[in-house]
């Protein structure tokens, strides 16, 4: 193992940080969150002081607030939704010998904490002398249950090491937990005071409950916890409960050499619907379940549920062990964002922290869920069947605008629009594709014809309906979308967007071969022959723009003709920009936040030649400051397929790195989760060169120079593979399943069990581009063993 300067330990299955650092308790707070999709805890200590930004976060469960306007405007949503810091059952406080167990006291004499991709806990180990001089040790492992999808568990063990000592434990459950919010920054989420009121406490033996419910949204929930005490004799206990905070406690002589053992089971439920007694009957059936299973069969589980999924979503990266480790991060944190959401959304941060407000976003569609369609399908449904869930408030959302069909928001908890910023709220209309094309993947990966006929052929419908009305045939017959925002955010309400015409084209077209394989659903659904007629006519003549005299699409109608941006005079802590100027300035220069148009050459790749790709990357290379976190991703997959594999290198490694290196300086409001799958995507769609136009697996491998070999694993139809990359060749292997067909740099070939091994052509990049001054990916050098690794 390895040391970097930003202070976690490089391992290839594990997250290691030694020594406690107090101004890095934020950002190591959102690395070591552990969550399923359902429940989301931040990685606070269980002493719950020293502290940066404690949350515990249920998917889903949010408090309204209004959202201020200086002029009102018609179609303005009126309300915001922010995500809400639970009642926090992590504490269990610590007195050693009446003195407060607290790390910013006494010495630390040994510390660490350490998350387990494999096992799925986080690890805590300090050895602590007090002010006074007692030495104790102070074990602590917790665990978010993948399979118990209610259920938290601690295990908190303490040892005296010097002499025997009375130890008192205090587990908590805290409601309303003060928390100070910075909302002078628009990523940073709403500052709320109090929002659960009290229903309900009942406190007996070692068990405990809570009810609460938000005040102005009205979601009720629900948190239990239970204990098992392992100790010498002469234990005394107590409980009480209170409106906000219940209480066990544990005192008891503990001699040297032997220990306190106090495994702490905490279960979570919410509804919009159910009354409290329904609730508490809920998290009491959980906790019942959790104690039966105990902490050994909770501990099984878990290990059992992460060797499934890595036996399906493994990559391995040969020759640098950061980026390794990096990679299995994000997919760790990936699955915790979406394992067990169940028909609910994948927030931009996950549950790891409360940033944005906790929304969800086009992120989910358009960077996560093709990483659960290939690695996890059930979970990519999921998060599909919300958006299902949504569709009355789409169709409402629409109507609002005077459109048919489903316009879905910018950013929402609960699917209604809660973006108070028009032009890249409102006008982003692109989401609406964006689901369009997530669930086209997902049937093609699939087959999953059930999910077409109940929900897939309705969204698909629904949105293609959206883009027939928000469109319109001009006098040339072409059909055109004005007055949109596609995905880069400093370009807004521009005409024929290319990424948004590519992905309603594709919208379009995906909704008419559905509803001609299911003529009985559509018709239920109100489609005709003529409506589907239509469709194709609009994909048919989808205008998209190009600059002959450039050689290249323009972002949108007319953006070439802008003024270049004065990169050569902005300043390096000018940027975001987003926070140093005005945004009509922004919007009138060729300037671009975040990858759009090489966004569309990625995914619509099948509407651009291999010249018009490497021309455009190049042109937009010179043009994009990746202000946003949504760009290396994509950035290194168009230099993979074009050819610069050292850049493709270095975006990678930018996108696994967002959030261990912080290099947004925001990782204390939680992870960036399209980042972290902007990694996955780099890896398989970049130096794989997978691709799933039309449902059609190809791929395209190239091994980067500073790589021995890269593997990786997919689903595809039920079948598992692997996919092995070399510097001069390329293998496919079966794993489990029947054949696959995929093609190989445009040989096909069906992937058995017996390996196929296929050359890989050369390719000749030209002159590598130039990003805007101060703008280019930090380099990335290859790691030398045993030596450090050299930075640039």
């Amino acid at each position: 193992m390895s040391m970097p300067a930003d202070g976690y330990e490089t391992a290839p299955w594990e997250l290691r940080w030694r020594n406690l650092a107090v101004d890095q308790l934020q950002r190591t707070e959102s690395t070591f969150a552990l969550g399923n999709g359902h429940i989301g805890v931040r990685g606070t200590l269980e002493e719950g002081e020293p502290r940066g930004l404690p949350g515990t976060y249920l998917n889903g469960f949010y408090e309204e607030h209004e959202l201020p306007y200086a002029e009102a405007g018609y179609g303005y949503p009126e309300a915001g939704q922010t995500v809400v810091n639970v009642t926090d059952g992590k504490i269990i406080r610590l007195l050693v010998e009446d003195e407060p167990f607290d790390m910013r006291y006494g010495t630390a004499t040994a510390h660490d904490r350490v998350l387990d991709f494999r096992a799925g806990t986080l690890t805590r180990t300090t050895e602590w002398v007090s002010p006074t001089g007692r030495q104790v040790r102070v074990h602590t492992q917790r665990l978010v249950s993948f399979t118990q999808r209610a259920v938290v568990a601690i295990r908190y063990e303490v040892e005296p090491l010097d002499d025997d000592m009375q130890l008192v434990l205090q587990s908590d459950l805290l409601a309303n937990e003060p928390i100070e919010s910075d909302t002078s920054d628009p990523r940073v989420a709403a500052a709320l005071q109090s929002p659960l009121a009290p229903e309900f406490s009942f406190a007996e033996d070692y068990r405990a409950v809570l009810v609460h419910q938000t005040r102005r949204s009205g979601l009720r929930m629900a948190a239990a916890m239970d204990h098992q005490i392992e100790s010498p004799d002469g234990l005394r206990t107590t409980i009480t409960a209170e409106e906000e905070l219940a209480r066990l406690t544990v005192a008891v002589d503990v001699p040297r050499g032997k220990r306190l053992r106090l495994t702490k089971f905490l279960a979570y439920g919410w509804s919009a619907q159910r009354s409290a007694p329904a609730l508490r009957s809920q998290v009491d059936a959980a906790l019942a379940g959790a104690v039966q299973t105990g902490w050994d069969g909770l501990i099984a589980e878990q290990r059992q549920f992460l060797d499934d999924f890595w036996a399906t979503a493994d990559i391995e990266l040969d020759g640098d062990p950061e980026l390794q480790q990096a990679v299995r991060f994000a997919l760790f944190h990936i699955l915790q964002a979406g394992a067990r959401g169940e028909s609910r959304a994948i927030p931009g941060k996950g549950l790891t922290g409360p940033g944005y407000d906790g929304h969800a976003f086009w992120d989910s569609e358009t960077f996560v869920l093709p990483v659960l369609t290939y690695t996890m399908p059930e979970a990519a449904r999921d998060a599909l069947r919300w958006r299902h869930s949504t569709l009355d408030k789409a169709r409402d959302r629409a109507a609002q605008l005077g459109l048919r069909g489903a316009a879905f928001p910018w950013r929402s908890i609960n699917g209604a629009e809660c973006s108070a910023y028009w032009p890249a709220g409102t006008a982003a209309f692109h989401v609406s594709a964006d689901i369009a094309d997530a669930v086209a993947r997902y049937l093609a990966a699939t087959e999953d014809t059930d999910f077409e006929r109940t929900y897939g052929l309705e969204l698909l419908t629904e949105t293609a309906r959206l883009w027939i009305s928000l469109g319109h045939f001009d006098s040339h017959g072409r059909f055109r979308i004005d007055g949109v925002t596609g995905p880069d955010e400093y370009s807004a309400v521009a005409d024929n967007n290319v990424y948004t015409n590519l992905m309603a084209r594709r919208n379009l077209r995906e909704a008419a071969a559905s509803c001609e394989r299911l003529p009985s659903v559509a018709s239920t659904l109100g489609v005709g022959e003529s409506e589907i007629a239509t469709w194709r006519q609009a994909a048919e003549r989808m205008l998209v723009p190009y600059d002959r005299e450039l050689g290249v699409h323009p972002q949108s109608e007319g953006f070439t003709e802008h003024l270049d941006w004065d990169f050569a005079g902005t300043r390096a802590e000018d940027y975001p920009l987003l926070l140093h100027f005005p945004y009509f300035d922004l919007y009138r220069k060729q300037v671009v936040k975040q990858a759009d148009l090489v966004l569309a050459l990625h995914l619509c790749g099948d509407s651009f030649t291999p010249e018009e790709k490497a021309r455009n990357f190049t042109y937009y290379e010179g043009r994009t400051v990746r202000d946003s976190s949504l760009s290396a991703g994509t950035q290194a997959v168009l230099a993979a397929e074009v050819g610069h594999l050292h850049l493709a290198y270095d975006y990678l490694a930018e996108a696994a790195l967002t959030d261990l290196h912080d290099v947004h300086n925001n990782v204390r409001n939680g992870l960036h989760m399209a980042s972290l799958a902007g990694a996955w995507n780099a890896v398989v769609a970049g130096f794989g060169g997978m691709r799933d136009h039309e449902g059609e697996i190809t791929f395209a491998p190239r091994l980067p120079p500073e790589l021995d070999r890269i593997e990786f694993r997919m689903t595809v139809l039920g079948s598992r593979f692997a996919v092995e990359i070399h510097a001069d060749r390329a293998s496919y292997r079966l794993l489990s399943g029947k054949p696959v067909e995929i093609t190989h740099h445009g040989r096909a070939c069906t992937v058995t069990e017996d390996t196929v091994t296929l050359p890989i052509p050369g390719i000749n990049p030209g002159p590598a581009p130039r990003q805007p001054p101060g703008r280019a990916p930090a380099r990335r050098r290859r790691r030398e063993e045993p030596g450090p690794r050299k930075r640039s």
